[in-house]
């Protein structure tokens, strides 16, 4: 079995970890990442900090139940999915009519799946600028920006001398903003 200190701090490897143990802890640290979100969320639709409240606890008890259950690819913006889904149910339920609001929203859904199309293009679009990368570069950014190790960390695993790595980071960052700006990549 995997120590929790070994798993890195990213949503995927989070949600893969909770879905094999069910630790409500590691839940309990990917949700608060985006809990001030829910709520923000949450107080936007029902207009009271109470009912705001009382919803964001709701998502978090949904959560546990439905990660265990549910292929989640991209949690935040799949919570904020479930988290306007449970507002539009509390809404309807004390008032029936708030159905029409679903429609206004779709226009909200469908911009929300051109931004996930164009972050796929991004990410693509990253990930070639990274391999045009020369190796150590390529190895440092990776370790620094992708693995989240520091400069330490990285010297550590790739036997190169701190001020070389520190030099290939910046380097290799500089060269995949270029080379992200000849793809007309702006984030």
């Amino acid at each position: 079995m995997t120590k929790r200190e070994d798993i890195s701090p990213t949503d995927e490897l989070q949600l893969k970890f909770y879905r094999n143990t069910g630790n409500q802890e590691v839940l309990g640290e990917l949700f608060n990442k985006y809990m001030h979100l829910v709520y923000g969320l949450c107080l936007k639709y029902l207009k009271n900090r109470d009912d705001a409240q009382d919803a964001v606890m709701s998502i978090y008890e949904q959560l546990s139940e439905k990660l265990l259950t549910t292929e989640v690819e991209h949690f935040k913006s799949w919570l904020y999915m479930v988290s306007k889904n449970h507002c539009l149910m509390m809404l309807r339920k004390n008032n029936p009519e708030v159905h029409t609001e679903v429609f206004m929203e779709s226009g909200e859904e469908m911009h929300l799946n051109d931004e996930k199309v164009q972050l796929e293009k991004d990410l693509t679009a990253l990930e070639a600028c990274i391999e045009e990368l020369k190796a150590e570069q390529q190895q440092c950014v990776r370790l620094f920006f992708l693995k989240k190790k520091s400069y330490q960390q990285v010297k550590s695993e790739t036997g190169i001398d701190l001020k070389k790595v520190k030099s290939h980071i910046q380097n290799g960052k500089r060269n995949l903003k270029m080379c992200l700006e000849s793809k007309n990549v702006n984030r």
